[in-house]
């Protein structure tokens, strides 16, 4: 699979967890932070609202209650959607964000199919 490059200012990660989003700012020198993730930083990050509807309705569409969404985000703050992992990775993510996901996640498998 290929995949245009995007001049991109930093990377971003919005966890969602039923209709929650927890974003997260992802700076690192390399192309893809996954490669040395001691290099990178991550800090919380508002979800613009339009990024917000695109990934209420991806979610709706595919029936997710979770899923952790990738972008590349430019200098001119416009948010390119890379992929939706549906079981992806949180926990390596700033103390605040984390706390906030796992009781996310708590307080759906408490609701169960209400939610």
């Amino acid at each position: 699979m290929f995949q245009a490059k995007v001049n991109k200012a930093f990377d971003a990660r919005v966890t969602a967890v039923g209709d929650r989003l927890f974003g997260a700012r992802i700076d690192s020198p390399d192309l893809d932070w996954r490669h040395r993730q001691d290099l990178m930083r991550c800090t919380p990050i508002a979800v613009p609202e339009a990024v917000a509807h695109s990934v209420a309705a991806y979610r709706d569409h595919f029936r997710l209650v979770y899923g952790a969404f990738d972008f590349a985000v430019t200098a001119d703050d416009a948010w390119y959607f890379l992929e939706c992992n549906p079981n992806g990775q949180w926990a390596w993510q700033p103390a605040e964000i984390t706390d906030a996901v796992a009781h996310a996640i708590a307080d759906r498998l408490q609701k169960g199919s209400e939610a």
